[in-house]
C-alpha cells in the first residue's frame, strides 16, 4: 500500500505540474514493470479520485495546514491519503500509517511528523472539515473558479448538473457491431455470463457493473467495442449510406469511424495528425473486420487536400477543451486554461474553412466537438453560416431516453458524456 500511495502522489504531482494522465500512467506502467494488476488498479483509482475531487480534498487541506507546504510531494501524499480515508475501505491507521512512509520513501524525513499530524487531526476533526469545505465553490464542484463561473454564465439552469456529471465514474458502455451480431443476440449472451446489462440507444448496451474487456464475449472477435453512449450518435447524426465516399477528418482514435463502417458499406478515408494515434485506429479497424483507407495529415492544412477528390459525407470531430468528457479525463479541469477555449476556436475553424470546399453539393458535414463551452459550438456554427451562404443546419430530431439534448448540445448526464453536435448541408 506505501508503494501505492508512493506511486500514485508523484504521479499527481506529474500532471498538477502540467503533464496528461494517460501518458504519466501509461509510462509508470513501463518503467514499474513489476507492479500487479491490482496495484496498477489501485494507483489508477487514487489518482483519477483525487483529480475528480482535487477541489474538495484541497479545500479541507488548507483547513489543516497553517502555512503552505514547501514540498509539493508533501502536498500530493496528504491529498493522497485524505483522499484514500474518505473513500477506501482500509483502516485509517493503515492509511495514515502508509502515508508516513511514503513521505520518508520519497525523500521527506522531516515531512513525516507533519504527515502525521495533519492525517490524525483529520479523522478526529471529518465532519466538521468536510462540512467547511463545501462552503467555497471550488470546494463544493471541484473544478477551477474560471471553470465554474463559466458554465454558470452559459448554463444559469443546468450548470449544476453538467459539473456533478463531471465528478462521477464513467458507466461502461459497449456498441454492438451489426454487421457481426444483433444487439438482442449479445445482450443474450451476457446475460448467460450473469453480466447484467441493459440496452441504451441503438446500437448501445449499458454493463450496469463495469468490467474488464477481456471479460466481454466475443470482445477479441470484434463483436462489440467500448464507446459512450453520446459519442455512439455521431454516426447516426451523419446518416451515411451504402456507396458513399466519407472522411472521418480527425479520426483517432477510431471509434466513430468504426461505427460508420458497421452501419453502411461506405468508401472510408480516416485522418489524423498523429501517426501515434493513427495506430488506434488501425488496431480498431481491424480487430471488428472492416476496412478503412487510413492516413496521416494535417485536416487544417488547405495544401494537403488540394487533389482530393469530394466527400458525399464528412464527420468533423474537431481538437476542442474536452470539457465535455472531463469524467473520462480528470486532469482536464486541472490542465486547461481559460485562454485555451479561444485557441482551440481558431483552430476549429481553421480546419471547417479547409474541409468545406471537399464536400459535395448537398453533401453534409457533421461538426462535432466533446466540449460544453459555446465558444467551441454554437458561437462557431453562427460565425461560419455568416461567412459561408452555401449552407443550412439540418435540425438533429429529437432523442429518446437517456439523452439530454440542449438545442445542439448534448449535457452531460450520469449516462452519456457532454458532445455538440451540428449537421451542415451543402446547398
Amino acid at each position: 500500500m506505501e508503494r501505492v500511495q508512493s506511486l500514485a502522489a508523484m504521479t499527481i504531482g506529474r500532471v498538477l505540474s502540467g503533464r496528461s494522465l494517460d501518458v504519466e500512467l501509461l509510462t509508470l506502467w513501463r518503467k514499474e514493470e513489476g507492479l500487479t494488476i491490482q496495484e496498477r488498479g489501485a494507483i489508477q483509482d487514487i489518482t483519477f479520485g483525487v483529480l475528480r475531487h482535487l477541489g474538495y480534498v484541497d479545500a479541507i487541506l488548507s483547513q489543516l495546514l497553517q502555512k503552505p507546504l514547501t514540498d509539493s510531494l508533501v502536498r500530493n501524499i496528504l491529498q493522497v491519503a485524505i483522499y484514500q480515508l474518505q473513500h477506501a475501505n482500509n483502516k485509517t491507521y493503515t492509511i495514515v500509517d502508509h502515508a508516513v512512509t511514503a513521505s520518508i520513501r520519497l525523500g521527506f524525513p522531516q515531512a513525516r511528523g507533519l504527515v502525521n499530524g495533519v492525517l490524525r487531526n483529520f479523522i478526529r476533526r471529518q465532519k466538521e472539515l468536510e462540512k467547511k469545505a463545501q462552503n467555497s465553490i471550488e470546494g463544493q464542484y471541484s473544478y477551477p473558479i474560471w471553470w465554474i463561473n463559466h458554465l454558470i454564465k452559459q448554463y444559469p439552469e443546468q450548470y449544476k448538473t453538467i459539473l456533478e456529471a463531471g465528478n462521477h465514474k464513467p458507466p461502461l458502455t459497449l456498441r454492438v457491431n451489426q454487421q457481426k451480431i444483433s444487439r438482442d443476440q449479445y445482450l443474450l449472451q451476457l446475460s448467460e455470463l450473469s453480466i447484467e446489462s441493459k440496452p441504451i440507444g441503438k446500437s448501445g448496451i449499458w454493463v450496469i457493473k463495469p468490467c474488464p474487456v477481456n471479460q466481454l464475449p466475443g470482445f477479441k472477435e470484434g463483436l462489440v467495442s467500448v464507446q459512450d453512449a453520446g459519442a455512439q450518435l455521431a454516426a447516426e447524426f451523419l446518416g451515411a449510406t451504402d456507396g458513399m465516399r466519407v472522411l472521418d477528418a480527425c479520426a483517432a482514435p477510431g471509434g466513430k469511424t468504426a461505427h460508420i463502417l458497421e452501419l453502411a458499406h461506405v468508401e472510408m478515408m480516416a485522418v489524423d495528425i498523429d501517426p501515434n494515434r493513427l495506430l488506434r485506429v488501425k488496431e480498431n479497424i481491424e480487430r471488428l473486420g472492416l476496412k478503412a483507407q487510413i492516413i496521416e495529415r494535417d485536416a487544417g492544412d488547405p495544401n494537403l487536400w488540394l487533389d482530393e477528390a469530394l466527400f458525399d459525407r464528412i464527420l468533423l470531430d474537431v481538437p476542442c477543451t474536452a470539457s465535455g468528457v472531463v469524467r473520462r479525463h480528470p486532469d482536464i479541469k486541472w490542465l486547461r486554461q481559460s485562454r485555451d477555449i479561444a485557441t482551440m476556436a481558431k483552430r476549429q475553424m481553421t480546419i471547417l474553412n479547409t474541409l468545406w470546399p471537399l464536400l459535395k453539393q448537398g453533401g453534409q458535414l457533421l461538426y462535432v466537438t466533446c466540449s460544453v463551452f459555446a465558444e467551441e459550438n454554437n458561437q462557431q456554427i453562427e460565425q461560419f453560416m455568416k461567412q459561408h451562404l452555401d449552407v443550412k443546419i439540418i435540425p438533429l430530431g429529437k432523442l429518446d431516453d437517456p439523452y439530454v439534448l440542449q438545442g445542439n448540445q448534448l449535457i452531460p448526464s450520469p449516462m452519456h458524456d457532454g458532445f455538440y453536435y451540428a449537421i451542415l448541408q451543402k446547398i
